[in-house]
């Protein structure tokens, strides 16, 4: 892709995209509180924080880079999901180093990447004032409401085109297309001459950025039909497979009935739905075993509900693989989360259920209506479903996650790592070196 270089509000406008959707703004107020208050003073103070712990705090703290990261090819990460989603590629190539923001919270990986420098983040913030007018005139009430989110995104997309002329990656790889971080390194390898490519790490949506890698490697046509509802695509893609499902494919559950229930919940889940219906499960089904899997951004209180429900067991999220967690059930039950595609693939049954009445999420990823999942609108209706399985479980559900993930079914099924890294070191050979 040609360097492009962005002014300020369109840069800024591409880089909070996903903030600026309709559907974001309109959010439940519990489920944007820890990232976004409803109340300016508290957004006020969350910015202050922010200010002082992260922009400050940054100019104290050392920069942890345990790789040589010149002229390598960048894994940037932002979660532990794209840690586990790229490491497979560091362990491929050599000259692959994992790295990330300075402060960005990686969880259990925090130690293992490779940090970038933001102390001269706080060297821009004289462009917030131009910023935030200038996205009222374009966003009105939203630049208001997410000021908070123009505060932080400032500075990232000028520190990284430093970076990358300091050390001049061979490429960037990404896991990640829409946070704020995220999208400024993608728009500074832009302006740099940097080149991009994509490894898809979860289910996508159609209110995502539209793709604008060089080379975007997706998991199926599920994801490709989705982008292209985003915006016009750009680079070449192929369809790979779910790297990050290899091991596991080959262990699906074979069980002929369910038993053993898995539950995943997120912070867009009301608390008090979640345990109306947890509690009823419990009495309606003695005979199964529940266990219930928060995500791990969801730092609600959940020690009440562990006292109502003693026989409800439990999965730490950032203790146990996903994959892990799902090879110990035989059914999922959950609303909106690329979870279901997960358990799909290991012939878990999966239901979707939503705890809320939120309308804009209503099958957010479109599981139910393309058939990859059954559907319950009710507690009643979720048991009888759950009953049923119970009485028997087919072995071949995981047949319904073939539009989502290219390979399954394939003489490649299990093999979408090979398939990525082979995709990457064609494309890392037909690509000219930065300089």
């Amino acid at each position: 892709m040609p360097p492009r270089t962005l002014p300020l509000i369109p840069r800024l406008r591409d880089i909070l995209q996903l903030r600026f959707t309709a559907i974001f703004a309109a959010l439940p107020a519990a489920a944007l509180a820890d990232i976004s208050p409803a109340n300016p003073l508290k957004r006020l103070a969350r910015v202050l924080g922010y200010a002082g712990l992260r922009l400050v705090g940054n100019i104290f703290k050392s920069i942890k880079t345990h790789d040589d990261l010149y002229g390598k090819v960048w894994l940037y990460v932002v979660s532990a999901n794209n840690y586990d989603a790229l490491e497979f590629i560091q362990k491929a190539r050599p000259d692959a180093v994992l790295v990330a923001g300075q402060a960005k919270n990686i969880g259990r990986y925090n130690a293992a990447v490779n940090r970038l420098s933001l102390r001269r983040k706080l060297l821009h913030y004289w462009q917030f004032p131009l910023a935030f007018f200038g996205l009222l005139k374009t966003d009105g009430d939203r630049a208001w409401r997410f000021f908070d989110f123009i505060f932080y995104a400032i500075g990232y997309y000028e520190v990284y085109r430093r970076a990358l002329r300091h050390y001049r990656p061979r490429a960037v790889i990404f896991s990640n297309d829409h946070n704020d971080d995220t999208r400024s390194l993608l728009l500074a390898c832009r302006a740099e001459g940097v080149p991009t490519a994509y490894v898809q790490h979860a289910s996508v949506s159609a209110n995502f950025p539209p793709l604008g890698f060089d080379l975007s490697l997706l998991e199926g046509q599920d994801a490709l039909d989705k982008y292209r509802l985003c915006g016009p695509v750009q680079g070449r893609v192929e369809l790979v497979g779910m790297p990050k499902a290899d091991a596991y494919l080959s262990q699906k559950n074979t069980a002929p009935a369910v038993r053993r229930v898995g539950i995943a919940c997120n912070i867009h889940d009301p608390m008090p739905a979640l345990v109306d219906t947890l509690v009823y499960l419990v009495q309606e089904l003695p005979e199964l075993t529940f266990t219930l899997r928060p995500h791990p951004s969801d730092g609600r209180d959940f020690e009440p509900l562990r006292k109502l429900l003693p026989t409800l067991q439990w999965s730490s999220a950032r203790q146990e693989n996903v994959f892990d967690f799902l090879l110990r059930q035989d059914a999922l039950v959950a609303a909106d989360t690329s979870t279901h595609l997960e358990a799909t693939l290991l012939n878990v049954a999966s239901i979707y259920f939503r705890f809320g009445t939120f309308a804009l999420t209503n099958d957010y990823y479109g599981y139910a209506a393309r058939g990859l999942v059954e559907r319950a609108d009710s507690p009643a209706e979720l048991a009888a479903a759950l009953r049923r399985y119970a009485q028997h479980k087919h072995t071949d559900l995981y047949l319904r996650a073939a539009y989502y993930n290219a390979t399954l079914g394939t003489p490649d099924e299990g093999r979408s790592q090979i398939r990525t890294a082979t995709l990457l070191n064609d494309w890392l050979n037909q690509t000219a070196p930065t300089r």
